[in-house]
């Protein structure tokens, strides 16, 4: 009898270690969502993102891309994460504005001159406490990646000045300030999700977009539009977004590891944004856009002075001017 009870309790301890072993073995599988295609800045991004978290959790979480909105629309999305039913995503700042109004002060045309003023805003204070500002919609934003300056297409005329946007049919994100901004001036604006552009384009429901040149690639918007215009109006930051309910699972360990990963995916979204804007027009003219470089930017934040005010009230003319005047980070003597 003592033989057989003997027997029982090891074959429960061989159990429970089995078991431990399986356990400690297992992979925790992420899914991470995105609008565009893989080859594009996003697509950049989650890749670095997704290598650094296996790498740095030693394989016990890994990462599986969903591109191209097969997880839903950026809207979609975010009302996911924030409700746990999606793991992650990586959005662009369109609609960020819709789950932090703070976000929207990036929608205003012409504000940020270039990717290297915008990096001077989003690393800095005011950048890391729009992060934390995510919280309050039960998301946690671990970084902030780049989606890129937007320009604009049409399939009408070259836009060289506010009057050739009169009547024009322009899509945008699903931004108020974007709206606002463009129909100042003298577009005829509305906002409609990113899955839906292409086919819109396509069918004339509208005769332009804007949007930053990797993306315009990477979406192919260079088969239904004709006219690319130089303009740079908005640049359009991205971020990496994590649930809540995910990133209270999260050891303290890997949740230092998954931020860092979300830094260095950030890094290569910026990378590969550059990279398509220094690089993508020539490809564009290839393609037989007419490209337009020659824009009066003048008379383009002149026309959007009349909605200047409001926006003043909606961000605070303290934080505009504070991004508008956002100057480099000073170097140290080691760097």
């Amino acid at each position: 009898m003592a033989k057989v009870l003997l027997r029982a309790v090891g074959a429960v301890l061989l159990l429970l270690i089995s078991l431990s072993w399986s356990q400690a073995g297992e992979v925790r599988v992420i899914k991470l969502g995105y609008i565009l295609a893989p080859h594009s800045q996003l697509g950049a991004g989650a890749d670095v993102f997704a290598a650094e978290v296996e790498n740095r959790t030693q394989g016990r979480y890994r990462i599986d891309q969903y591109p191209d909105s097969a997880l839903g629309g950026e809207v979609e999305m975010m009302k996911g994460v924030q409700l746990g039913t999606v793991d992650m995503a990586f959005i662009t700042g369109a609609p960020m504005p819709n789950f932090v109004p703070e976000m929207g002060v990036f929608g205003i045309p012409f504000l940020i001159r270039d990717a290297e003023h915008a990096y001077r805003v989003l690393d800095g204070p005011l950048g890391r406490e729009l992060l934390k500002k995510f919280e309050a919609q039960n998301i946690v934003a671990l970084a902030w990646g780049e989606n890129g300056m937007r320009h604009l297409t049409n399939s009408q005329h070259p836009i060289r000045v506010p009057a050739d946007l009169k009547g024009l049919k322009l899509r945008v994100p699903q931004s108020e300030a974007m709206v606002e901004g463009f129909d100042a001036l003298g577009a005829d604006t509305h906002p409609l999700a990113f899955p839906e552009v292409y086919g819109a384009l396509q069918t004339g429901r509208f005769d332009g977009q804007e949007n930053p040149i990797a993306t315009i690639i990477a979406s192919k918007f260079y088969q239904v539009q004709k006219y690319l215009t130089l303009s740079g109006h908005i640049y359009d930051p991205a971020a990496f977004l994590l649930s809540k309910d995910l990133y209270d699972e999260l050891s303290p360990a890997d949740r230092q590891a998954f931020a860092e990963a979300a830094r260095m995916g950030s890094l290569a979204s910026r990378r590969f944004a550059a990279a398509a804007e220094a690089n993508g027009i020539a490809f564009l003219r290839q393609q037989g856009m007419e490209v337009v470089t020659d824009i009066d930017k003048a008379q383009f934040a002149d026309a959007r002075a009349s909605v200047m005010p409001a926006y003043e009230k909606k961000f605070g003319a303290d934080v505009i001017d504070a991004i508008r005047e956002a100057t480099p980070k000073p170097k140290v003597a080691s760097e």
